[in-house]
């Protein structure tokens, strides 16, 4: 790569690396592959987390078609997906960055000459009778490449990706709208959908270029439009990262665009839901988790998110029964009852709760994400198998499904954290306090930052202790509470994350104090919340 390109990318890295030397945080007896540790005295909490994690180390695999291991699906699935496991190794990575690296490098090594990547990679070969994507492989990588300060992975990606959304220009936009079309159920991963009814599930010779010859094919997908669209997004910043100034004007026209052309074609303002159209141009009105995928990728703007929130997702009538988020809606007449096995017709599914973290917390729902999270964590607990998908009103797993599936076991895992641990991001910390919470009981959290050095999370009685490359931060007591510090530890804002206004606390160590209450939902600045106290 030349110098020019390498620029933008080699400066965040040099920011982040200086940042962390500066602080002392890399010290001698400290490992940056260190792995997050986490403990509390809740024995059934401790035993369902440290199960999920003896599932996810048994799925990692080596497959013949890449000498790295990755993190296979599990259970009956015996490989990698595109459509989930570049997410899920993401999602792992704080445990296996190895794995995080070689569960995206694998499709890159197995892309045609053409551009296409394969659906799945098995033991016994990749599959390219359908598209099957969901979460953008180019979001995860490029996120995966900032964190890990990869410039290899991140140049590899871009290239990759660019060939890919090609490919889906010239075979998947048969119709000439700008949008990316479905011709087989598989594309979107809808098993067993009525989504997708009297559609194959693959393309005719196992060739995803070819349309069946139906008359209501090739559809219009608002959710594979919209993985495009995100892709396009995260193609813009890798173009930026790399120093490539005009490629990022160019896909970041391309994918605002593209957003244009879902809100105004695949969006039904009178059922507030977003449908393929058939070849015949008619809404298929089948109320999906679609919608979420959307979401997903942040098409939607605030004002329409708060009608979709009000009318479909948060509506508990619909996408949010006492275990969300269903398949179908639950009041939708196509929903499957009763729920059978590996059934996109209305079971709740693991993959789709794994992916609530992508767009909750943007749209400002954290209060209602924990709802989903406990939800889940309190069904995984009583079941302890770690199997697909749930039923959405007993939250009980079906009855035939197999045992250690990888993104079940990573709700358990990635949802302890976000419940009541850390999490990291790329400009801030999220230390997720729940004084009382079982997964908090006497608990400790501790990750290693990209950064270097370390976040701690001690709980007591009262309260929680947070600390920073081995210096106290503050100390949080009364109820729940998301504070938010930047990379040093700074304070930025308070989150309520209940389901109702708590008080809370913060004491810094210099002896300044604040004292709020804090709605769900609501952010208060930490000027606010220090302003009383003159601090």
């Amino acid at each position: 790569m030349a110098t020019t390109d390498r620029r933008g990318f080699l400066k965040r890295c040099a920011a982040l690396t200086l940042a962390a030397v500066g602080r002392g945080a890399l010290g001698a007896t400290e490992s940056a592959a260190a792995r997050p540790e986490f403990r509390t005295s809740d024995p059934r909490w401790q035993a369902a987390y440290e199960a999920a994690l003896r599932v996810l180390a048994g799925n990692v695999r080596t497959l013949p078609q890449f000498p790295g291991p990755v993190l296979i699906e599990g259970a009956q699935y015996h490989g990698i997906w595109m459509e989930c496991g570049p997410h899920e190794s993401l999602v792992y990575r704080k445990f296996r960055p190895d794995v995080a690296r070689h569960s995206h490098r694998i499709f890159f090594a197995s892309q045609r000459p053409d551009g296409q990547f394969p659906a799945a990679i098995r033991a016994t070969g990749a599959g390219f009778g359908q598209i099957q994507m969901v979460v953008p492989i180019a979001a995860t990588a490029r996120e995966l490449a900032e964190a890990t300060r990869d410039e290899e992975l991140l140049r590899a990606a871009y290239d990759a990706c660019a060939r890919w959304d090609a490919w889906l220009t010239r075979y998947r936009d048969r119709r000439g709208t700008g949008l990316v079309e479905g011709f087989c159920t598989y594309d979107t991963g809808n098993d067993n959908s009525p989504r997708w009814a009297g559609i194959p599930n693959r393309c005719p010779d196992g060739d995803a270029r070819k349309c069946p010859p139906l008359p209501s094919l090739p559809r219009l997908c608002p959710d594979l439009s919209a993985t495009t669209y995100g892709a396009r997004m995260a193609l813009a910043a890798m173009a930026r990262d790399l120093g490539l100034r005009s490629e990022c004007d160019q896909w970041t026209e391309r994918a605002a665009a593209l957003r244009s052309r879902i809100l105004s074609q695949l969006y039904s303002s009178a059922d507030a839901a977003f449908f393929d159209r058939d070849a015949q141009d008619r809404f298929v009105r089948i109320r999906s988790e679609i919608i979420t995928r959307v979401c997903g990728e942040h098409v939607p703007g605030p004002a329409l998110f708060d009608d979709l929130w009000r009318r479909q997702i948060g509506n508990a009538q619909a996408f949010w029964p006492a275990y969300p988020l269903p398949s179908i809606a639950v009041d939708d007449p196509h929903f499957v009852r009763p729920i059978p096995h590996n059934s996109w017709g209305g079971a709740s599914q693991a993959l789709t709760a794994l992916r609530a973290s992508r767009w909750l917390d943007h749209y400002g729902r954290s209060a209602e994400f924990s709802t989903l999270m406990d939800a889940w964590c309190a069904a995984i607990q009583r079941d302890g198998t770690f199997r697909q998908q749930i039923d959405p009103w007993t939250g009980v797993f079906t009855p035939g499904d197999n045992p250690a599936y990888s993104p079940c076991a990573l709700v358990m895992v990635d949802f302890t954290w976000r419940l009541a641990g850390i999490v990291e991001q790329p400009d801030a910390l999220q230390w997720n306090v729940r004084p009382g919470h079982p997964a908090a009981r006497a608990a400790s959290f501790r990750l290693p930052l990209d950064r270097g050095g370390a976040a701690e999370l001690i709980y007591d009685e009262t309260g929680a202790r947070m600390r920073l490359a081995g210096a106290a931060l503050a100390r949080i007591e009364g109820g729940a509470a998301r504070v938010v510090t930047d990379g040093a530890g700074r304070i930025q804002s308070l989150v309520g994350i209940a389901h109702s206004e708590e008080r809370v606390s913060v004491r810094l160590p210099g002896g300044g104090s604040g004292s709020v209450r804090l709605g769900p939902n609501e952010v208060i600045p930490a000027r606010e919340l220090f302003r009383a106290q003159g601090g």
